[in-house]
């Protein structure tokens, strides 16, 4: 997808960058006195030592990050480093350099044009979007959108049509994918892109009436799958195609088999009526927060919204975003009725589609 101008005088995304627990973290990193109290007490930390404790299952954590931070500042053993302390120390030339370059080089409105192209024409979306540069966090992301309702500089994480659509992301992980620091630099891009998207498709859900009818009618775990899988792939999917797409890994088709498998495998336990709420919400987590290839409702979107894009056009992806989940699938659906390589959803996943 090529950076090109905005067209949409209504499409209004401004990111506000902060870039000061990145700043701090690599000062702290580099030795030098930093009070460690008042970092852990950066909002940016307070978002990312949340946002770690949920990946990682292990809630207590977030309450415990200024004590990795003494361990990494007086040279201590971190014996279960889950905020990637010590890796990241090592890499702090990485990052720093990294650090430099998003400053000296102005790739917000290129962003933000990229994923303006991907909604409707008549989108009407004014959002101003806190965007956090941190230096630690869980290893399996390099950056995701929270919203949030801030209580003095505590955060409350809150659902769908509430809060103020934040995004964070963690150098420490970006510095680590690429040779050199433009390679970092163009993948970073990406993941801006990713994260711009689902921002901007939060803020245009809020104003929608078909998405207000969404969570207003369909409830059921599986729904919660569906319209997940429908914005993750289409966030990864941009990040694709925007470094890409001839960066295709060699077993991308024996991959995407696997994670449907999985899509299908998950599915059917979410429509269960045996269901229990904990294991519900273990599948909706591990369909994103799982790591790459992992993240089996993540992968499945961005394979569907690959083939939306490439076989049925351009315009059809997009009206996705306005018609829904369900419009997502089934038109994924079309398509493996005239291509039977295309890997299948079960006939359980596909009448419940039906259904509504």
């Amino acid at each position: 997808m090529s950076l090109t101008a905005q067209t949409n005088p209504r499409f209004n995304v401004n990111l506000q960058v902060n870039y000061t627990a990145a700043d701090r973290t690599i000062a702290l990193f580099e030795g030098e006195p930093i009070n460690t109290q008042a970092l852990a007490e950066l909002r940016a930390n307070r978002i990312a030592a949340s946002t770690t404790g949920l990946i990682s299952d292990r809630k207590a954590v977030s309450d415990q990050l200024q004590n990795y931070l003494d361990s990494l500042k007086y040279r201590q053993i971190i014996h279960d480093d889950v905020y990637h302390l010590e890796a990241a120390r090592r890499d702090v030339r990485e990052i720093k350099d990294l650090h430099h370059e998003i400053i000296r080089r102005n790739f917000n409105r290129k962003v933000v044009a990229t994923v303006e192209q991907i909604f409707p024409q008549d989108a009407d979306i004014d959002v101003i979007i806190p965007v956090y540069i941190v230096a630690l966090g869980h290893d399996n992301v390099d950056a995701y959108v929270r919203r949030i309702v801030w209580h003095n500089d505590v955060p409350e994480f809150v659902g769908e049509g509430e809060g103020e659509l934040t995004i964070v992301i963690n150098l420490a992980h970006a510095a680590r994918f690429g040779n050199e620091t433009d390679e970092r630099f163009i993948n970073l891009l990406g993941v801006v892109a990713h994260e711009v998207f689902h921002a901007a498709f939060g803020a245009y859900k809020d104003r929608s009436p078909t998405w207000k009818q969404y969570h207003q009618t369909q409830r059921r775990p599986f729904d919660v799958l569906l319209e997940l899988t429908h914005n993750e792939g289409i966030a990864y999917y941009l990040s694709l195609d925007q470094i890409g797409q001839g960066n295709l890994p060699h077993d991308w088709f024996s991959k995407t088999r696997k994670v449907f498998s999985k899509f299908n495998q998950n599915s059917l336990e979410l429509l269960s009526d045996n269901l229990k709420p904990r294991r519900g919400e273990e599948l909706i987590r591990t369909a994103n927060l799982s790591g790459f290839w992992e993240s089996y409702g993540a992968m499945t979107g961005m394979f569907i919204a690959r083939e939306i894009d490439l076989n049925l056009g351009r315009a059809a992806l997009i009206e996705t975003i306005s018609k829904g989940p369900y419009d997502f699938f089934r038109k994924y659906i079309s398509l493996t009725n005239r291509d039977n390589n295309l890997p299948l959803l079960t006939e359980k996943v596909k009448n419940s589609l039906s259904e509504q």
